[in-house]
C-alpha cells in the first residue's frame, strides 16, 4: 500500500510538473503540485464553522443554508491550501500593521484589511493576468481615476500607502451608493454599477440574497473565511512561532525632486544595490525615474543593512 501510494504521489508530480501553468493569479484557487501531495499525506479532519460571524459588524445568515455552506467551502479551501495560507500569515505580520493604520485613518472599518489579503495575497508585485496590480489589485484606467500614477517610469499600484487610500475612497463611495460595507466589499469585484443594477434586477437588498457569477458570489465568503482563520489559528492547525513571521523593517525615507537618469547608480551612493530599491520601491518600473517640476517622489531605503 505504501508503495502504491508514493508511486501515485510520484504520477501526480510529473504530471503537474508537465502541464501546469507557469503564472499562477494570486486570486486562483489552483492548486499546486506540492499542495496535492501534501494534502495527500496530511490527515484530513472536519472543520469547526463559527456560529455566529459578522462583517465591518454586519450579521452574516449563517442560519440560511446555502450562506452556510459557502462560508463553510472557503473556509475549507483555505485551510487545507497549507502553504498558500501559511504565507499569507507570514507576511500579514509585515504589511497589516500599517493598512490597519491608513484604515483608520480613513475611516474605513478595519474587516477590510482582508479583502486586501484575497486581492493580492499581501505579494507586492502581485499583477493578475487581466492586468490589474499591487496589494489592492487596481486596474490601470481605475488606479488613474483614484489619483494613482501609472505609465512606464512610476506605477503607484505598486505604492502600498497611496494604492490603500485610493482603496478607501473607492470603498466610501461604494458605501454610500450601495448602503453597506457587505455590497461596498462585493462591489469592489464586480463594481457599484453592477452590484446596484443586480440589487434591481432581483428586487433585493442584500449580498447574501443576490445571485451572481462565480467570482463574485465567492468574493465576500473568501474574506469571511481568511478572516475567521486569521482571528484563531490555531482552531484550523496553523501554528506559526513569532520568528518564523516575516516582521516589518527599519526603513528611512527621501523626498526626491530631481530626475534620477540611473537608479542604479542611485542605489549605489544610497548604499545599497539596484534590486534593494526596486524590493523597498515597486512602483520604480524603470531604471531610471523623471521628476517633472513641482512633483516630488518618496522613496524608502532600508534603515539598517544584515
Amino acid at each position: 500500500m505504501k508503495s502504491f501510494l508514493w508511486f501515485l504521489l510520484g504520477a501526480i508530480s510529473v504530471a503537474l510538473l508537465t502541464y501546469a501553468p507557469q503564472f499562477v493569479s494570486p486570486k486562483s484557487e489552483v492548486v499546486t503540485e506540492k499542495v496535492i501531495v501534501k494534502e495527500l499525506e496530511a490527515n484530513s479532519y472536519e472543520l469547526p464553522m463559527p456560529e455566529s460571524f459578522s462583517f465591518c459588524d454586519e450579521k452574516v445568515p449563517l442560519s440560511d443554508p446555502d450562506v452556510y455552506e459557502r462560508f463553510d467551502r472557503e473556509l475549507y479551501v483555505n485551510s487545507y491550501w497549507h502553504s498558500h495560507t501559511i504565507l499569507v500569515l507570514k507576511r500579514a505580520e509585515r504589511w497589516i500593521p500599517r493598512i490597519e493604520e491608513i484604515l483608520k485613518e480613513e475611516g474605513i472599518p478595519d474587516d477590510f484589511k482582508y479583502l486586501c489579503i484575497i486581492e493580492s495575497d499581501l505579494m507586492l508585485n502581485a499583477r493578475s493576468s487581466a492586468g490589474a496590480a499591487g496589494f489592492w489589485q487596481f486596474m490601470p484606467s481605475t488606479a488613474r481615476e483614484y489619483g494613482l500614477t501609472v505609465n512606464k517610469e512610476v506605477d503607484e499600484r505598486y505604492n502600498v500607502e497611496k494604492a490603500t487610500r485610493a482603496a478607501c475612497v473607492y470603498l466610501k463611495k461604494a458605501k454610500e451608493k450601495l448602503g453597506t460595507w457587505t455590497l461596498a466589499a462585493a462591489a469592489y469585484n464586480r463594481g457599484p454599477s453592477g452590484i446596484a443594477k443586480a440589487l434591481k434586477d432581483q428586487k433585493v437588498s442584500s449580498y447574501y440574497d443576490l445571485l451572481l457569477n462565480e467570482e463574485t458570489s465567492r468574493y465576500m465568503f473568501r474574506i469571511l473565511a481568511l478572516k475567521e482563520i486569521m482571528l484563531e489559528p490555531e482552531k484550523y492547525s496553523f501554528e506559526l512561532s513569532t520568528h518564523q513571521l516575516y516582521t516589518e523593517e527599519a526603513i528611512k525615507t527621501m523626498k526626491i525632486d530631481t530626475s534620477i537618469p540611473d537608479l542604479a547608480s542611485f542605489a549605489k551612493e544610497q548604499g545599497i544595490n539596484y534590486k534593494i530599491l526596486k524590493r523597498y520601491n515597486p512602483w520604480l518600473r524603470s531604471n531610471k525615474l523623471t521628476i517633472k517640476r513641482g512633483k516630488t517622489y518618496i522613496i524608502t531605503l532600508p534603515k539598517v543593512l544584515g
